[in-house]
């Protein structure tokens, strides 16, 4: 079956997914010197418990998460720390690394390989601390502490488990790949997730463009015990089907209030990738230190999806899989419409890097920046139901509390205004501009 419902507005960008669709997970080899920035989510950087010299196996922890909001780090080698320093930040340009060398040995703190958890003995406060210590965050791209998304106040208990594995965005095909190679590992996940949070329901929700994906799961979920609850819902192809907002409200018809979070409405939702995760810090006791990235683009010779160790640098992936003859525009982590274009390819992978894009000119034409002609296709496809255009021009004119008015924070950022203006208008880039000067002034107070 299909949701029934959809969100308002949405597009159709080229999907692109072709490049490396259904391909075969690779395994990246470990890089020589993995750089780990302290900043792996949102929160807190993580503080360091390692210093140069000290030695460490893969797997070993190097950096403690600081509060609640914030994440464990672990070293994705064996080898030496040789230096704690400011370096390249895909995200936020610079920030605090933790420097590993390796020895090539790839010696594990333990064997990751097999486990004896118990579903049938589950205990939450356990899941938790297991998640924690791993540390895991959203591996869809919003890098929140799973750990906190799994622990919901008593008054808002969750009732519905939405695992979202729509990957809306254009060339990325990380969470396909991952779907058709570990189906029942992921179901696995899933179940420890439902179990602990005692939900009724767990959908797994996927875009009718990955029907392998679709039916193999739906096979594994045929032939599993403890199935009662679960359901798996091909999603119309709609960009973007993926943001948690417009998920909740095509599969439940319920909408999380202005400010407010998916548990106000009795739901949580985990990303594929993560959900997968989670099965391998429960099961496995093993550390986030790897995860699955898409490396494609016109730019790319060789497109492929890598299990890649977090560290390595975008330079050394894109070398290894070599550049077209096509003249290159830009390097975005993440898909191209919610991505980060990069100014450097000497940033490393982080948990949070789904995608790594080289596109060429043919996929990342300049456009003139005309006057806005007031067509209004902007608030037709925003799926929040907001006016773009206003909201630019309020804080193009420095009125950043009356962009806040009428909708400046509840933005998403998903780019579908940038991608229908006929003019070519930077509205995303006003409306992050807005938020940011919001920010920095309400901070400014304290």
């Amino acid at each position: 079956m299909k949701a029934k419902i959809t969100f308002k507005g949405g597009i159709h960008p080229s999907e692109n997914k072709n490049l490396c669709a259904e391909m075969a997970i690779k395994d990246f080899p470990p890089p020589d010197i993995a750089v780990l920035p302290l900043q792996q989510s949102l929160g807190a950087p993580a503080e360091p418990v390692v210093k140069p010299g000290d030695k460490v196996r893969k797997g070993t922890l190097i950096a403690r998460s600081k509060g609640l909001i914030s994440s464990n780090l672990h070293s994705p080698v064996s080898g030496e720390i040789i230096a704690v320093r400011k370096s390249p930040h895909p995200l936020l340009g610079e920030a605090n690394a933790i420097i590993v060398r390796s020895d090539k040995t790839d010696e594990a703190e333990k064997d990751y390989t097999g486990g004896n958890f118990s579903i049938d003995n589950i205990n939450p406060g356990e899941v938790l601390e297991l998640v924690q210590n791993a540390g895991i965050v959203g591996l869809g791209g919003a890098a929140f502490p799973s750990h906190v998304k799994l622990n919901p106040p008593p008054d808002k208990a969750v009732k519905t488990f939405i695992i979202n594995g729509a990957e809306c965005e254009p060339y990325l095909t990380a969470d396909h790949s991952l779907m058709l190679e570990s189906a029942d590992l992921i179901l696995k996940g899933a179940l420890i997730i439902k179990k602990m949070l005692k939900a009724e329901k767990c959908l797994i929700a996927i875009e009718d463009n990955k029907k392998d994906a679709i039916s193999l799961l739906r096979q594994k979920l045929a032939s599993m015990d403890n199935a009662e609850g679960f359901e798996i819902l091909s999603l119309k192809v709609k960009y973007p089907q993926g943001a948690e907002k417009q998920l909740i409200y095509a599969l439940t018809g319920k909408k999380v209030p202005s400010g407010g979070l998916p548990m106000d409405v009795s739901v949580l939702v985990h990303n594929i990738s993560t959900v997968f995760a989670i099965y391998e810090a429960v099961y496995l006791k093993k550390p986030l230190f790897e995860r699955i990235v898409t490396v494609s683009g016109k730019g790319i010779k060789n497109p492929a999806n890598w299990r890649v160790r977090i560290g390595t640098s975008f330079k050394t992936l894109i070398n290894h899989s070599g550049l077209t003859e096509k003249k290159i525009k830009k390097l975005i982590m993440g898909g191209p419409m919610m991505g980060l274009a990069q100014y450097t390819d000497e940033v490393p992978v982080l948990k949070a890097t789904s995608g790594i894009l080289v596109l060429t000119d043919e996929e990342a034409a300049d456009f003139e920046h005309l006057p806005c002609i007031r067509c209004g296709k902007c608030v037709e496809v925003c799926p929040m139901g907001l006016m773009p255009a206003e909201i630019s021009k309020m804080v193009e004119r420095g009125r950043i509390d009356a962009a806040k008015g009428i909708g400046l924070l509840d933005c998403m950022e998903c780019g579908s205004c940038n991608y229908i203006c006929p003019s070519g208008t930077n509205l995303l880039q006003y409306i992050k501009l807005g938020k940011y000067e919001y920010m920095r002034k309400k901070n400014a107070k304290r």
